[in-house]
């Protein structure tokens, strides 16, 4: 039995744009984005996204941009005002971050002028309601930007202190041989040091992403909820790394160093952003509780797309 093909008239649907849009400008400052911004990426792929530490760049981007087409008949609907002044001045100060950042070779500055770029776009094609409706992609886009390693540093020392302070009570409660000495953990014979991978620094940046995207898509209207789902990332992110850390340690002790440095420590990464999305999850079910408005809060936004 063969497959109804889908209509001309559908395929136009993908890539219509609101009536009053002039669908001309509207590729000029594609193919000027995509000239402005490709070779960043290519930079980014190189230098940024090919770490452990940013991997999750190239979701970010693509969840962005995705979500900027998919919601573009919400997000240019009604009577176009075009705020060229401010528009112009944000465009600026845009290329701007965009040439310092590349002459610098400042992959923060370059990152960074990339939602400024696009919001100035939207006031120059549209006005200020666009850049308003548009403003959770183009936030979004921040959390693709590598922070300075000073900065990741000053955080993720304390955090590692932090998870390895933990995972030695726990186990020591539980009856392993465990001393602590810093953020070195050792049992039995073996040594095994807390790395800047197991802190909960990277992890937290990419879960408070994909929390704040999960968000966006239950489209909860609730400030006091999302705000609570937003803050119950974080602690939800340390238990997180402290399960992942406990694992390895576990493994190390009764299978060897070589198994615990080897699979395992790839695959304690997938059980890390597991026991948080099923927590996050969890915590977002409790919270049902007392915001039972939830199911109406999560009307479809006008002109949404399927």
């Amino acid at each position: 039995m063969g497959t109804a093909a889908k209509s001309p008239s559908s395929f136009a649907s993908m890539f219509s744009l609101p009536a009053p849009v002039n669908p001309v400008a509207v590729l000029v400052m594609v193919i000027g984005l995509l000239s402005l911004f490709v070779p960043t990426y290519i930079t980014l792929a190189d230098e940024v996204w090919n770490n452990d530490a940013h991997g999750h760049g190239p979701l970010i981007l693509g969840v962005s941009l995705w979500l900027l087409w998919h919601d573009r008949l919400r997000i240019l609907e009604g009577e176009a005002q075009p705020a060229t002044a401010s528009g112009f001045v944000l465009l600026l100060g845009g290329l701007f971050l965009h040439v310092a950042g590349h002459s610098q070779s400042i992959n923060m500055l370059t990152t960074l002028a990339q939602p400024i770029v696009f919001g100035a776009c939207l006031l120059l094609l549209h006005g200020w309601q666009a850049l308003r409706r548009a403003w959770f992609p183009l936030f979004f886009m921040l959390f693709m930007i590598p922070l300075p390693e000073v900065v990741v540093q000053a955080i993720t020392m304390p955090l590692k202190q932090a998870v390895s302070v933990v995972t030695e009570w726990l186990l020591y409660e539980a009856g392993y041989p465990i001393a602590r000495s810093g953020v070195t953990l050792s049992i039995g014979q073996y040594q095994l040091l807390v790395a800047d991978a197991c802190s909960g620094m990277n992890s937290l940046l990419t879960l408070e992403s994909l929390g704040l995207l999960y968000m966006r898509l239950m489209n909860y209207r609730s400030k006091a909820r999302n705000t609570l789902l937003a803050i119950a990332i974080v602690p939800t992110s340390f238990v997180a790394n402290v399960t992942r850390v406990i694992i390895l340690v576990l493994v190390t002790y009764y299978f060897g160093d070589e198994v615990g440095q080897g699979f395992v420590h790839s695959f304690s990464g997938l059980v890390l952003f597991t026991v948080s999305l099923v927590s996050i999850y969890f915590i977002d079910q409790v919270l049902s509780l007392w915001f039972k408005s939830s199911d109406t809060d999560k009307a479809a936004a006008p002109g949404a797309q399927a």
